[in-house]
This record gives C-alpha cells, sequence and structure tokens, in this order.
C-alpha cells in the first residue's frame, strides 16, 4: 500500500499549536509503519460525499483526514474535529476525467453562492460585465483541468468573480484560468494513459507525494512552512533529474523556485554520483548562509549528503582554493584600489577622467578581464560602456591602470578578478578538479573572473 501525503496536510498542520503538532506527527508516523493496526480509530465520516475519507483520532478533539483506498492511504488533513469533518464534507478525491490527474474537487452543491454576487435595488442601472471564459469550450476547460462540475461557473465568470472561483478549483485549473484572462493561452494539460496511477500524473505529483520511509515523512512534516523544499513542481522535478551534456542555464522571474531546484539539484548529484563532491555556491556570503540553512533542512535525515556538497560564496570558494594553491596573500579591499587610483590620477596630468569613470573602466574593463598590457586594453570590445574612447584617451587611460596594477603588486596585494584568473589556470593546466559538479545560485550576478573561476 502507498503511503501519501498532500500538501494540504502540510498547511493544515502548520496551523495547529505545537503540541497539537507533536501529537499528530506521531500518529502519522504509527499510520505509516502498520495502517491496519487495531489501536488505530478509524471513523467514517458519514456526511463525506467520498465513501473513502475516514477520520482518525489523534487527541480528544483533533482529527485526521485520510483517504483510505485498497492501494493507498493518503493524509489530507488536520484540524480540530468540526473543522476537519467540514473540510471532508465538502471535497472528494477523484481523478480528473480528461487528464486522469488525481485532484481534490470541492462538491459544487455543497459551496454557498460565494462567486455569484448579489445585487441591491437602486436607481443606477449598471451593465454586466463579460464573462471571461464564455468562447473557450467544456471539452476546452476540461483539457486545462477544470472539474466537469465547475465548467459551467468557468464559462459565466467575469473580472469581479475569477478571483473567488479560482480558489475553488485546483491549482492547474486556476493558473491555466488566469493565464486565459491575461490573454495568454496556456499549453493543455496532457493526459495519462488508463493504466497510469492518477497519482503518478505530473499534476497530481504537485500536491500529493508518495513517502517510501520515515525519514521522507518526517522531513515533510517538520518543515511545512518550507513545502517547496519537499513538494517540486513536475516542470522542477524534470530539471533537477535530468542528464545535462554539459552546462545548462535555468532562467525564471522571482518567486519561480530556481533557488529550490538548484538546492534539489545539488543532493540530486550527490545521491546520484556516490563518490562525487559537489559545490553549492552563489555571489554573496548571506546567501551562502540562507542555502546552507535551507541544505541541512532538506538532508536533515540524510546527514551523510552533507559532507559532500559543500555551501560557499563565490570569493569565500575562490580564496580557499588560492590559498591551497599559491598560499595566502592579501586581498586588494575596494578602499585600496580606490586609493590606487586616486594616487595614479593625480600622477597623470592633462586628463578629465572622474574618479566614478576610472574606478568603473577598472572593475568592469582592466580587472574583470586582466589586461596586463597596452595592447590587449587598446584593443578589448568594452561591451556595456556607453563612453567611447578613441586611441589617444585610451592610452591615457592606460597610463592610469598601469600605475596601479604596479602599486598592487608592489604591495603583494591580490584582487578577486586576478585570483579567479591565476586559479582558474591553474586547475586548467593541472587538470585536478576541486569538485565534479557546481551547482550556482543567482549565477546573473556572477561577474566575469568568477565565471571564469567556474
Amino acid at each position: 500500500m502507498n503511503f501519501l501525503i498532500s500538501d494540504t496536510f502540510t498547511d493544515s498542520l502548520d496551523r495547529l499549536t505545537g503540541e497539537e503538532q507533536k501529537a499528530v506527527k506521531t500518529t502519522a508516523f504509527d499510520l505509516q509503519r502498520n495502517p491496519k493496526n487495531p489501536g488505530m480509530q478509524f471513523h467514517k465520516i458519514d456526511k463525506a460525499k467520498d465513501k473513502n475519507f475516514w477520520s482518525v483520532r489523534v487527541t480528544r478533539d483533533i482529527r485526521m483526514i485520510v483517504h483510505k483506498a485498497a492501494e493507498s492511504l493518503l493524509l489530507c488533513y488536520v484540524d480540530h474535529h468540526d473543522s476537519a469533518y467540514d473540510w471532508a464534507s465538502i471535497r472528494k478525491l477523484e481523478p480528473h476525467p480528461k487528464t486522469g490527474a488525481n485532484q481534490f474537487v470541492i462538491i459544487r452543491e455543497r459551496v454557498e453562492e460565494v462567486i455569484i454576487p448579489k445585487y441591491v435595488a437602486n436607481k443606477t442601472v449598471t451593465q454586466p460585465k463579460a464573462p471571461l471564459f464564455a468562447a473557450y469550450t467544456k471539452e476546452e476547460l476540461l483539457g486545462y483541468g477544470v472539474p466537469p462540475e465547475w465548467i459551467d461557473d468557468v464559462q459565466k465568470a467575469d473580472e469581479d468573480t475569477i478571483l473567488s472561483l479560482a480558489d475553488h478549483l485546483p491549482s492547474e485549473a486556476s493558473e491555466a484560468l488566469w493565464e486565459l484572462a491575461t490573454g495568454v493561452k496556456p499549453q493543455p494539460v496532457l493526459p495519462v494513459s488508463a493504466n497510469i496511477d492518477p497519482f503518478d500524473h505530473p499534476d497530481a505529483q504537485r500536491r500529493f507525494r508518495v513517502m517510501h520511509n520515515e525519514a521522507e515523512l518526517a522531513r515533510a512534516l517538520d518543515y511545512p512552512w518550507e513545502k517547496w523544499s519537499i513538494f517540486l513542481h513536475p516542470a522542477q522535478q524534470q530539471i533537477v533529474e535530468k542528464n545535462y551534456s554539459g552546462s545548462a542555464r535555468v532562467s525564471g522571474s522571482a518567486g519561480t523556485g530556481k533557488t529550490i531546484v538548484a538546492l534539489h539539484r545539488a543532493v540530486f548529484l550527490a545521491r546520484t554520483n556516490p563518490e562525487a563532491r559537489v559545490l553549492l555556491t552563489t555571489f554573496s556570503d548571506p546567501l551562502a548562509n540562507a542555502l546552507r540553512t535551507k541544505l541541512k533542512r532538506l538532508i536533515s535525515h540524510e546527514p551523510r549528503l552533507g559532507e559532500r556538497v559543500e555551501v560557499h560564496a563565490m570569493k569565500a570558494i575562490g580564496r580557499r582554493l588560492y590559498e591551497m594553491n599559491f598560499g595566502t596573500q592579501q586581498a586588494a579591499s575596494p578602499e585600496a584600489i580606490q586609493k590606487f587610483l586616486g594616487q595614479a590620477a593625480t600622477e597623470v596630468r592633462g586628463h578629465k577622467f572622474s574618479r566614478h569613470f576610472l574606478r568603473t573602466e577598472w572593475d568592469e574593463v582592466v580587472d574583470s578581464w586582466q589586461l596586463e598590457t597596452w595592447e590587449s586594453y587598446r584593443d578589448v570590445t568594452r561591451l556595456g560602456r556607453k563612453t567611447r574612447l578613441p586611441e589617444q584617451q585610451r592610452a591615457v587611460l592606460w597610463s592610469i591602470f598601469d600605475r596601479v596594477r604596479v602599486l598592487l603588486k608592489d604591495q603583494d596585494l591580490v584582487t578577486d578578478s586576478a585570483m579567479f584568473n591565476r586559479l582558474a589556470a591553474k586547475i586548467a593546466e593541472t587538470k585536478q578538479l576541486p569538485f565534479d559538479f557546481v551547482v550556482v545560485d543567482e549565477a546573473q550576478d556572477i561577474n566575469i573572473p568568477c565565471g571564469d573561476g567556474l
């Protein structure tokens, strides 16, 4: 029998007190170990339309709602007695007739008419707003995962009622409706073959997960507020587990789960490559600390994996590897570079370049590309730099930057760019890679030298 957990269960668990959560977790573990334990107090929910909904007694007042079928036991919801029963009485679990994905469907006839506004008669006559989805056929809406009993409501929905309506629909259906309402036509949900378990459909896996062992269940119950560390969208899961032939970039807007994908990818690589060392990195120390905390949660019941997954900010790991290969060398601070630029600019007369321009030209061109000769600076393409420079002006600038390079060398200081450049050359020469895999979070903020180091 498959033992599953739903995201509605972790959401409801998070709303209970600490003591109540402890009792629920104990009951959940007992259910997983032996669902047929005679000590478990299962009760039929008479008012439930889905006859596979049962309640399980946790404490005197707390009840767990489970869906018990021949081949599966699903943890659905947990709450105080009456609230738990109310939740089950207006829902049913069933595969969608077109897509085949298991869904919690809110029973239409048991829902108050919250999506149909009540109008108060007055002297002002307002024109009814146009339905948003009237042009879409029943078959089209079914193809987006809309439950059959909600089709009529969807076809009548306008811009005032869509928000309430979307709350009553499965996530894939509500997401598709929002896209349609904003002029984007989403891809219909792909149906699965008849012999596939409805829990195995990609959309079902958004909300239901099989718990293979106590470690997985413990992780899901310990961090319900971090549920996306446990419940990956199927598209995210594919990215995590795909076999790439080389480097790959995952892009997306803020909030789309790129960081969670990076975490799972690092863990997946460590799991599937038992001898491999994995680096999970980002551009700053605070972000690296946050990643480290999330990683500990994700692998809390697999601590040995943590021995092979290292989390560092890019500069921190670069500094460590540099010292291992070349010994300790003091880093050139931003203040030191600013001081050297000012000193060199004073020594070179007859120019009108501002300190700000000199600093950005140094950071974005000379130091980033590790230009060491006048010829290399003269010929470099200054991508992203708005100010065009004729050769005569470049010559004046190079006389300033070359003085800065001499000052850095005289005081035995190394810039971050020089550090990564030298380190990359060393690794390329020796072929001794410190890590087998590298996963980068927030890669768009990694600069040129760090990218070369990767």
